[in-house]
């Protein structure tokens, strides 16, 4: 997940008051954690443009109490958190990363877990976006399957506030430009080029991953995402202040596994947010653990 920052014509929409921005702007942040700063005004009035003239309101007074009643507010709040919210992501994003992972973490869990017979590997993938972070691990994974993981399962979860990158993911359809740092190897043994430009992520990666609409800052559902290996969460925490960005990091605290691994986008840092954890390095990056 991150915010869709993309220019939105807008020509014509109407001027949102220092007061109401400041009540919406709240309503997100309490509902997801998500702030806008008062610089980010004109970005909040242009997504709110979109979704004024979906429900018909006249002022952003009247779309803040459609937004907050009943079913149809429900409803308008995906939406609207669809509108501020959008995937910039690819497969095989960050290199150094993915190869920590293959040639270090992966191996040193697989023994710990291997040594008591427990042969079962969780990972998620916390802001998942339209599932190119989820279906790289998959792919990884798969090559493992006769050699490191022989006879373990493989279970890959990715959670996305936006649905409409949820169903993105779920169909597993890419651009040229999702696929673009994508090896030669991984290209062509796990997609099918159905036409120029378009790829389709073969069923045998597809399955490995489920994906579901999930808010980091929703304290019930956290209960749910329990004991994983490994959790990455790549551009998501730069849109949190630093009371919601504690808040989502002790959820990660929680549900990781005492010896797993948690890996956050090369621009993030937990420095100020959480002391729990410990800095990891790795040769081009580095991870956390407790």
């Amino acid at each position: 997940m991150a915010l869709d920052t993309r220019p939105l014509d807008t020509k014509g929409a109407l001027k949102i008051s220092d007061k109401d921005f400041e009540q919406l702007r709240d309503y997100i942040y309490n509902v997801c954690g998500i702030y806008f700063h008062s610089s980010k005004k004109y970005f909040l009035e242009s997504r709110l443009a979109r979704r004024m003239e979906g429900t018909g309101c006249k002022s952003h007074a009247d779309y803040y109490q459609y937004v907050r009643g009943g079913v149809t507010g429900s409803a308008e709040l995906k939406k609207l958190l669809d509108e501020i919210t959008t995937n910039e992501t690819c497969f095989f994003r960050n290199i150094p990363q993915l190869t920590a992972l293959e040639n270090k973490f992966l191996p040193e869990i697989v023994d710990q877990k291997g040594k008591i017979g427990f042969k079962k590997l969780r990972i998620w993938s916390a802001g998942s976006s339209s599932g190119e972070e989820a279906y790289t691990m998959a792919m990884l994974l798969l090559e493992k399957r006769a050699t490191l993981l022989k006879d373990w399962i493989i279970e890959i979860v990715g959670t996305d506030i936006n649905e409409t990158v949820i169903a993105q993911a779920k169909e597993g359809v890419y651009s040229a430009y999702s696929v673009r740092n994508t090896p030669d190897y991984y290209l062509k043994k796990y997609f099918k080029e159905e036409q120029p430009g378009r790829f389709v992520l073969s069923p045998e990666v597809k399955k490995l991953a489920t994906f579901s609409n999930v808010n980091l800052y929703d304290d019930t559902k956290m209960l749910f995402m329990k004991s994983f290996d490994f959790i990455f969460c790549a551009n998501v925490l730069i849109y949190f202040d630093t009371a919601s960005k504690s808040k989502v990091v002790q959820h990660f605290y929680n549900n990781l596994q005492p010896y797993g691994y948690f890996f956050v986008g090369q621009s993030e840092s937990l420095h100020g947010v959480n002391d729990k954890f410990r800095t990891v390095h790795f040769p081009g990056g580095f991870t956390y653990n407790k």
